[in-house]
């Protein structure tokens, strides 16, 4: 069993390896984020600008590949193939911000975690060197979830998210997690 899992966890990672090769390229200590968080450099992947779709404020894609950025709840956009026929307050707000600072960054890159139940990438993203959390965070569009997540081998990285949440206070919408459990219509 132990075996089992322990070869289907390395395919897991293999693919989204490989996508992440066929969707963006690694960086090197050039890159922005890499010159602020250099024991990272060799995990980045820079993406083009062009490649990406925004979902929602804090889910992206570049092809076939779905991220989910760690560290942050962002409001829903109405999914009516997930249940959501409705915007959640905020949402449409987030979504479209995410939009201006992933169009507005010379530089995006991501810091790949592991793949979540929905098949997304969670990974940290960068915009121009800086943590894309944080900034939704600052723009009140964002919760911080590191608090009940943890820092997912990140301790660096949810420090900042963490703090710019305390600066911010709370956003003024619910709990993404909580307008889900309410709002998700079921078959």
């Amino acid at each position: 069993m132990f075996q089992a899992n322990l070869l289907k966890k390395r395919l897991i990672l293999t693919v989204v390896f490989l996508t992440c090769l066929a969707c963006g390229t690694r960086q090197s200590a050039e890159s922005p984020a890499a010159g602020k968080y250099p024991h990272y450099a060799a995990e980045l992947v820079r993406v083009q600008r062009d490649r990406i779709q925004v979902d929602d404020g804090d889910t992206f894609s570049i092809g076939r590949l779905n991220i989910r950025i760690l560290g942050i709840d962002t409001p829903e956009v109405a999914h009516p193939e997930h249940g959501f026929l409705k915007d959640q307050p905020g949402g449409k707000e987030a979504a479209g911000y995410a939009g201006e600072l992933l169009d507005q960054a010379e530089v995006i890159e991501y810091l790949p975690f592991q793949e979540d139940g929905y098949g997304r990438l969670l990974a940290h993203v960068f915009v121009d060197g800086e943590l894309f959390g944080v900034k939704m965070i600052e723009a009140r569009l964002a919760y911080e979830t590191v608090s009940f997540y943890g820092d997912n081998g990140f301790p660096e990285l949810a420090r900042l998210i963490q703090r710019a949440a305390q600066r911010a206070g709370q956003p003024p919408f619910m709990e993404p997690h909580k307008w889900r459990q309410i709002h998700r219509k079921r078959n």
